[in-house]
């Protein structure tokens, strides 16, 4: 490998002997027949090791395949090759009027390793990226082409796989008609008095709702509203409407956000909180997620409130989203209704990773899964236990992947310990 290659934070440097941007499925099976370990590079933006295929392993992007976007507006579908990232995907989707559920906070995010991941957006009834996918295109170890479809019993470990199974080449997603979205911004909700029936209802005041906090003070700084105009007006009485537009950061600006102060526009204006036209940053931070039992949510809230002036002095934000459950065998969302903290942390490694074994500590009680693309200190044994068809899918690795040709120490440790 003649070039340097990083993730978008630049916190990992990929040490693979040979980076590769094939321009096609032939060239993407001929170059994975012909080697003995194999990872895929999507966007880079994990925070972790994931994609690391070592160094006597083949590191290969899909971002040189024909950034293919086949709509079938009879069908309602998709058909998307791997490469692509979400907001290009967007915008073809609804010149066809039609729309995807939901997106992340980021468009700019690939499909196939948004999915791979467990990525989310967030609403009370809003799964994961990966439940829109009724399809999934793979080569796999040998170099043949296999699709897995949501009729298979196999479908289950297909999609959120951690890039375990072989290189995606291809998603088949489910669409909708086109919807509007108005964004609504208010400003300090106390964490005090906060209960998990209040909760459930202020996650459910909008098709969307996130909640940001600093962990400065008790509480939540900012509340984003995303809500869907063909469903009633959101009702919002625990805090005050913001008066200027805000960033989730505090202090940056506002201005690559997408609009506020409830203008209406497409879904894919408005769904994600960052504009596609924009970078949201420069990359210098770091992030982590931890996904637990809705049931749990309030409970784990006061856990992390009870350590903030730990976590406030390494913290650019935190959000908190939800995630209804799914049906995908590795998915952080499996099998139970989701609340996720995630934080974003400044880019200092090593401040951040004892803050992040102590809210590791505070969440335990909580059955936190980690998000698999971001840092984490959880030991493998424990995040393997969280996952009950874990067997399943190991099983599914050996039937696609005899000789673990895409099991980088990464995998090999959720797999095997």
């Amino acid at each position: 490998m003649t070039e340097t290659i990083t993730n978008w934070a630049g916190n990992i440097t990929f040490s693979a002997k040979e980076l590769h941007r094939p321009y096609s499925l032939d060239a993407i099976s001929a170059l994975v027949a012909g080697s003995e370990r194999v990872r895929v590079l999507g966007s880079g933006h994990s925070f972790n090791e994931i994609a690391e295929p070592g160094p006597e392993g083949v590191l290969l992007s899909i971002a040189g395949l024909p950034p293919a976007i086949d709509v079938d507006r009879a069908a309602r579908t998709v058909r998307v090759s791997g490469g692509v990232r979400y907001a290009e995907l967007a915008r073809a989707v609804y010149a066809h009027g039609l729309a995807l559920p939901n997106m992340a906070s980021l468009p700019h995010i690939s499909v196939a390793g948004s999915v791979a991941t467990g990525t989310h957006g967030s609403g009370v009834g809003n799964g994961s990226l990966a439940t829109s996918v009724r399809e999934v295109e793979l080569v796999t170890a040998d170099g043949s082409v296999v699709t897995v479809g949501r009729d298979e019993q196999r479908f289950g470990g297909a999609v959120t796989s951690l890039g375990a199974l072989g290189v995606v080449t291809a998603l088949t997603l489910d669409l909708e008609p086109s919807f509007e979205v108005e964004q609504h911004l208010f400003t300090e909700l106390p964490l005090d008095g906060l209960d998990l029936t209040e909760f459930e209802t202020v996650m459910a005041a909008a098709y969307s709702v996130s909640l940001f906090t600093d962990w400065r003070e008790p509480g939540f700084r900012q509340v984003w509203l995303k809500r869907r105009t063909d469903q009633p007006p959101a009702d919002f009485p625990w805090a005050l409407p913001a008066t200027e537009k805000l960033h989730p950061v505090p202090g940056m600006p506002a201005v690559n956000c997408t609009e506020q102060f409830g203008v209406p526009g497409p879904w894919h204006q408005r769904l994600p909180h960052f504009r596609a036209e924009f970078t949201p940053s420069s990359g210098a931070e770091l992030q982590s997620e931890y996904l637990l039992p809705r049931r749990y949510a309030v409970d784990a809230l006061r856990a992390v409130d009870g350590i903030r002036e730990t976590v406030a002095p390494v913290l650019q934000t935190c959000e908190v989203r939800t995630v209804a459950a799914d049906e995908q065998w590795l998915s952080p969302s499996y099998g139970r209704d989701t609340v996720a903290l995630h934080f974003t942390w400044i880019a200092d490694t090593a401040a951040v990773l004892p803050v992040v074994r102590r809210l590791e500590d505070a969440l335990d009680a909580f059955e936190p899964r980690p998000h698999w693309g971001k840092v984490f200190t959880v030991p493998a044994r424990a995040v393997r236990e969280r996952y009950p068809r874990l067997a399943d899918f190991r099983a599914l690795a050996r039937e696609l992947d005899p000789a673990g040709k895409f099991a980088n120490v990464f995998v090999r440790d959720v797999l095997d310990g």
